[in-house]
């Protein structure tokens, strides 16, 4: 298994940068893989909410074609969806989520997010319900280039918030990075709205695991790092959690000095 290059911690966050990302994903597989496996095994099965993005497709891919995980088990969530748009989207998280995980193993239960709903505030309740009735084991993260986890842009997040799922309208920011990452083909087809898991009910996973890579997120890591604790820059809230580990490559940390 991989080592890290260096560790070091910021605030209660842990850090591990990695030479590049086949390594960081190589060691996260299979510390999950033994997280998740001893989770089972103590408390009969375990839960889990995962991210949609690049940042988490091997992540993913190599997680669900080892055999070391009780999948049958597990229940998962996904962090967020695009309001007005099904789960046979191409760029609906509910298909990557289906497509990238629950076609590949055989879950006891995954939670979808039904970003076509009619009602949303009642979607919201709905999910926030099915979150709150059992522990969450384990949360995998990416980070925004605005510094949003899920779809918690600066301009609606807030570390207090009352609501553990919550409509929001995306920032132009954010929607533009959909576009440059490929999910959709121009920023006008972007949704202007989305479903999202507030920051309070992501920070509640026993163990949260942020990966970074490539060399465009490396300000954003270093102003989540280096800056303040501030909703200006989400992520930053991972540094008031010990339960956090932060996951970068070289390219993602060669803006810092640690």
């Amino acid at each position: 298994m991989p080592t890290p290059l260096r560790t070091f911690s910021v605030d209660a966050l842990q850090v591990e940068v990695y030479r590049q990302e086949a390594d960081l994903v190589a060691s996260l597989v299979s510390h999950t893989q033994s997280y998740l496996s001893t989770a089972i095994e103590s408390q009969g099965s375990a839960s889990a909410m995962l991210a949609s993005g690049a940042s988490q497709v091997q992540l993913l891919q190599q997680l669900t074609t080892v055999g070391e995980i009780d999948w049958g088990k597990m229940t998962l969530f996904h962090l967020d969806e695009y309001l007005g748009i099904g789960g046979t989207h191409p760029a609906s998280f509910q298909l990557f989520m289906r497509q990238t995980v629950a076609q590949k193993v055989t879950l006891h239960q995954f939670h979808y997010l039904a970003g076509d709903t009619l009602e949303p505030i009642a979607e919201c309740d709905r999910y926030g319900q099915l979150l709150s009735a059992q522990p969450i084991d384990l949360c995998f993260l990416g980070i925004g280039e605005t510094g949003h986890i899920a779809f918690n842009d600066p301009e609606v997040a807030d570390f207090s918030d009352r609501y553990p799922v919550k409509l929001v309208k995306l920032a132009d920011k954010s929607r533009q990075q959909q576009v440059n990452t490929g999910f959709f083909d121009r920023f006008e087809a972007v949704p202007q709205y989305a479903l999202t898991l507030t920051l309070p009910t992501i920070c509640r996973a026993k163990k949260i695991c942020c990966l970074a890579m490539g060399e465009r997120k490396a300000g954003i890591v270093k102003t989540m790092l280096t800056g303040a604790i501030s909703p200006t820059c989400p992520a930053s809230i991972l540094r008031k959690y010990p339960t956090a580990t932060l996951y970068l490559d070289e390219a993602a940390a060669s803006a810092i000095d640690f």
